[in-house]
């Protein structure tokens, strides 16, 4: 017999299949799988961190935690823009680092069955940054949703540089 934890684990895990937390980076809607997910918060002062990738945007603190954050947008070789009153951080959970994604406005949280979800068109364009990260588009009302693989999303060589960066200032 399961003890009551277990029970609701498995409970929480069947009421997130299928639960993406979509938000807009450009003209485009983008989902991350709901299970990826800690919390969403309001921009945060940013501590700059030399001599790393563009798209990592240094570390914030949260409630004590040092955390990296990277800007979507730029990890996406889209233009960087000005951060507004919408732009928010998703905090997420990868390979065990906890890492903020910094994306231009939420948009809400999407049921998207497994049957809805199509595996993206091969257009022979091998330079596509944001096709690397996308596993699936799916169709919501009138919007087509790029659903991102998180874990492609962030490098292995990321990671590490990332875990450096929090190590140091903790």
């Amino acid at each position: 017999m399961r003890n009551m934890a277990e029970r609701e684990e498995m409970l929480d895990e069947d009421t997130q299949k299928g639960q993406f937390m979509t938000f807009q980076v450009g003209k485009e809607y983008f989902g991350i799988s709901i299970s990826y997910v800690n919390e969403i918060i309001m921009m945060q002062p940013i501590t700059m961190v030399p001599e790393v990738k563009d798209y990592i945007k240094g570390l914030i603190n949260l409630r004590g935690k040092i955390i990296p954050v990277i800007d979507v947008r730029v990890r996406f070789k889209m233009d960087p823009v000005e951060y507004t009153d919408r732009t928010c951080i998703i905090v997420i959970n990868v390979k065990t680092t906890v890492i903020g994604l910094i994306v231009e406005k939420i948009a809400e949280v999407d049921t998207i069955q497994d049957s809805d979800i199509v595996p993206p068109p091969s257009l022979g364009r091998k330079d596509s940054e944001q096709n690397k990260y996308v596993y699936g588009l799916a169709r919501t009302g009138d919007t087509m949703k790029l659903l991102i693989d998180p874990e492609k999303l962030i490098k292995d060589e990321d990671l590490e540089v990332m875990e450096e960066m929090q190590d140091e200032e903790e």
